[in-house]
């Protein structure tokens, strides 16, 4: 490929591609070029960040209002049910954070014709991809509840809330998507209203449908596939909304090669969540069967991880709202050669989530039981297990959050095999193994502890690999002065 630049120059890109780079005059006519790097991660990264919690509130106001009016056998459903949700999170980062970087490569390398091919691409994708999904759920439910960890005391409740949710899980995946191109097209408070309409429905619904109409997790299920349909219809009306291109009938397909492309920058994110899915998995499974041994009882902890995870996912939805406000403004310098720039935004992205992870990890150490409390009433037992299991399980909290900003860095600057092994590295490579083999001499214990001993080999990892590149664009810095 080449993208333009000054006439006479050039070199290779990361993938051993033809780069001829913007001019001088094509930088500067984009804010993402010349803006301060503070002003613009706060006017992108804020929209995001609300944009991820609301996101994450759909889940988390669902468990709280089951919780207050079902009960833990309720809140255990939501968990076992959860990496349905996670995978098709997955499918949305693949597509909408893949089509967004390389929406911002284009556009820095001033091609916007393929800026909105990668545009249409996505859509066709995300919609094609969410309405299989959705089927695939509905015809495999019970298995797949089974595999997830359900008992039989859970399980009614799970199918009931699931068969209900999957109805919206196509909703679910072009709104996330489109979200990523909204924010990367220059319109990140319009992404952020987009998730936001979604969730104040559902927040207003939920009571509504389960304590006035007496539905219990169906009603909740309701209520959020109605939020998810509201956030659908303004996501899908921006196609006509486009600041930076505009789209053809031409540019919605499904092209091989564009396709491709899209989905090798998006799979770091992708297996990230497809990891947790994973985690989810061996975690429920493995809480029911040593909680079984203990005087917790299968149902217990099962309930009691199940609010510690989506405690810990309010924490991860800001890191992840700083992630991604700061990829197009890494994207674009990166692909109009100001590496001082990109260097800048990574470490002020880093800054930020280590102070937001601080706040994190003292709430987590120090008020647990009050965060608990809120997701519903429990007896003493179950208590005592979510307190101890938030404290251990979260402990090195305040770390976990380089890994994620790192690895989506990688697929920004079009490095995503790099962001692919550092999605793995906590969730697979360190975390899996210390699921499976500390329990066998811990017992719940090793499944608590396996938490931060995997956070705290990712930051290292995480380390060992971004230092090689920061020196690597200094060295680009010095031959190109």
């Amino acid at each position: 490929m080449c993208i333009r630049d000054r006439p006479n120059t050039g070199g290779r890109g990361p993938s051993g591609e033809v780069i001829c780079f913007m001019d001088a005059t094509s930088t500067a006519k984009n804010p993402l070029g010349y803006e301060k790097l503070s002003r613009l991660l706060r006017s992108y990264a804020v929209p995001s960040i609300i944009a991820m919690l609301v996101s994450s509130l759909y889940n988390i106001v669902d468990q709280i209002f089951i919780g207050q009016g079902v009960g833990y056998l309720g809140n255990a459903a939501t968990n076992v049910a959860y990496p349905l949700t996670t995978i098709c999170l997955a499918i949305a980062l693949l597509i909408g954070i893949g089509s967004a970087s390389r929406f911002s490569l284009e556009l820095g390398a001033g091609r916007p014709e393929n800026a909105a091919q990668a545009v249409g691409t996505a859509f066709t994708m995300m919609l094609t991809l969410g309405i299989l999904y959705a089927i695939l759920i509905e015809l495999a439910l019970v298995p797949l509840l089974t595999v997830f960890g359900a008992t039989p005391d859970v399980m009614p409740y799970a199918e009931e809330y699931t068969r209900i949710t999957a109805v919206g899980m196509p909703l679910l995946i072009v709104t996330n998507g489109m979200s990523s191109l909204a924010r990367a097209d220059g319109s990140p408070k319009y992404s952020m209203t987009c998730m936001l309409v979604g969730a104040i429905v559902n927040t207003i619904l939920d009571p509504v449908f389960i304590f006035l109409c007496d539905w219990g997790v169906a009603g909740a299920a309701a209520a959020t596939v109605i939020g998810q349909a509201c956030s659908f219809l303004m996501a899908v009306a921006y196609l006509r909304r486009f600041r930076s291109i505009r789209l053809r009938r031409t540019d919605f397909g499904l092209p091989p090669a564009v396709c491709l492309r899209i989905a090798a920058l998006g799979m770091s994110n992708c297996l990230n969540q497809v990891a947790l899915t994973f985690v989810q998995i061996i975690v429920n499974n493995s809480l029911t069967h040593y909680g079984a041994m203990t005087a917790y009882g299968a149902e217990i902890p099962l309930a009691a991880c199940g609010i510690v995870m989506k405690t810990n996912a309010i924490l991860l939805a800001i890191v992840i709202g700083i992630s991604q406000g700061s990829q197009p403004i890494i994207g674009f310098n990166y692909g109009a050669r100001q590496y001082g720039r990109v260097r800048g935004i990574y470490k002020l992205a880093i800054s930020c989530n280590l102070a937001v992870s601080l706040v994190g990890f003292l709430l987590f150490e120090f008020f647990p039981r009050q965060l608990i409390a809120i997701f519903g009433t429990g007896d003493a037992l179950y208590f005592e297990f979510a307190v101890r299991f938030m404290r251990v399980f979260l402990f090195m909290a305040l770390v976990n959050g380089v890994q994620l900003i790192s690895s989506n860095f990688f697929a920004a600057i079009g490095k995503p095999m790099k962001g692919v092994l550092l999605s793995l590295t906590r969730q697979v490579f360190f975390l899996v193994p210390c699921l499976l083999i500390l329990p066998l001499f811990l017992g719940l214990d090793g499944i608590m502890f396996s938490g931060p001993i995997a956070d705290g080999a990712a930051f290292l990892t995480t380390v060992a690999l971004i230092v090689p590149e920061f020196r690597r664009m200094r060295q680009l810095e010095a031959q190109a002065a």
